[in-house]
């Protein structure tokens, strides 16, 4: 059973922990349609062989975003035109993402348009912001456990090829 995280924590600047349950994954926060958008995905009878958790659907979405030119251009057109709309104490779920798709989500954060005089808007937001773009597109269930498959057969890739320690 997944809590809800209260809002006084969501002033850290990035808001990410590494996560203690495996080293290549960061902690984030994720707004409540978003979260029970992806955990119908997981429970989805499509999400099998393997089943998908979390960080892995997540990632999905944060990949699917930055597969187009504009990402980051998309994200801030639904953070300031969508999110920015809902109420701010909304609760979030805490969740995880692998690293590789955080550090797309860190450079969109750091980035020009995240900085005075704009808005600045937490990693909780642009994760937020990712999934709800994907949850749009039409079959974004298929799409979305694709992806899934297609960034762990990338890590796995990754892994192999790096040098035994």
């Amino acid at each position: 059973m997944h809590s809800a995280m209260p809002t006084a924590r969501q002033g850290h600047a990035v808001q990410a922990n590494v996560d203690g349950d495996h080293p290549d994954t960061i902690e984030t926060r994720l707004w409540l349609d978003e979260h029970k958008w992806l955990y119908g995905l997981l429970r989805s009878d499509a999400n099998v062989s393997p089943t998908f958790r979390f960080p892995d659907l997540i990632s999905a979405c944060v990949s699917l975003v930055f597969l187009h030119d504009g990402a980051a251009a998309r994200i801030f057109e639904f953070l300031g035109t969508q999110l920015v709309l809902r109420p701010p104490l909304t609760p979030r779920r805490r969740e995880s993402m692998w690293r590789q798709q955080y550090e797309l989500l860190l450079a969109v954060q750091r980035s020009p348009a995240n900085q005075h005089p704009n808005p600045k808007f937490q990693l909780d937001q642009l994760t937020t912001a990712c999934v709800a773009l994907c949850r749009q597109l039409e079959e974004a269930d298929g799409i979305v456990l694709r992806q899934a498959r297609l960034n762990m057969a990338e890590r796995s890739a990754r892994w192999r090829s790096l040098p035994a320690t």
